[in-house]
């Protein structure tokens, strides 16, 4: 079985949904999406719904993992408000929410049980990815933590995949031995998806373009 990743989405449901009908091979992948489904884009409470719809349609082929945006609306569900996740793009996220006439809060609950990582003796999968500099990297409000972490990764002898910081295209840092994914999809630019083998071997990289529908 091999492995289909797709980075940063925000809310980028069309272009996400369009990537997957393409490009996913559901009888020999398994989908991985390295968390922040939510914000920037237009289309959040729509993505929500396609990631509960997929995991439980295939719940042995689809992770759907937790990222930096999924713990910020959590946070203000439980202990509103949080003014930095509103003032950045949380208002627009809830608005969306109201438009759309659907329950925030058992998204919310979906949004908790997500996992922090996903990983395989070969590959390891998270938001933001281990840092050299964490003491505890799965503390989700550590600023060096798997959720936050904008500093240099550490080699865990295995393939890392990420997300979190925006590129203009996936890059690789030979160090560590990762790749950062989030290639902005909610500004412009555009999703991608990396397919890996069992040994954690890239096989080919997969870009969407944003489509129109979704952008900010």
């Amino acid at each position: 079985m091999n492995y289909f990743v797709i980075g940063d989405v925000h809310g980028c449901y069309h272009t996400f949904k369009k990537m997957i009908t393409k490009h996913w091979n559901k009888e020999n992948e398994v989908l991985i999406q390295l968390g922040d489904i939510i914000d920037r884009g237009k289309n959040s409470p729509k993505m929500v719904q396609l990631a509960r719809h997929l995991c439980a349609d295939f719940p042995d082929r689809v992770i759907f993992l937790k990222g930096n945006h999924e713990f910020e609306i959590i946070d203000h569900e439980l202990n509103q408000p949080n003014h930095n996740w509103l003032r950045q793009c949380g208002d627009e996220t809830l608005r969306q929410y109201e438009a759309e006439k659907r329950d925030c809060r058992s998204d919310v609950d979906w949004m908790r049980e997500r996992p922090l990582f996903w990983e395989n003796d070969h590959l390891f999968v998270s938001h933001a990815g281990i840092s050299e500099q964490a003491a505890n990297p799965f503390n989700e409000e550590d600023g060096y933590g798997i959720l936050w972490n904008r500093s240099p990764l550490k080699n865990i002898h295995k393939l890392q995949i990420i997300g979190h910081t925006p590129c203009n295209e996936p890059v690789h840092d030979e160090h560590s031995h990762s790749w950062n994914i989030d290639t902005g999809a909610a500004y412009s630019g555009y999703l991608t998806g990396v397919k890996i083998n069992p040994n954690g071997e890239i096989i080919e990289f997969i870009k969407e373009e944003t489509d129109s529908r979704d952008k900010s």
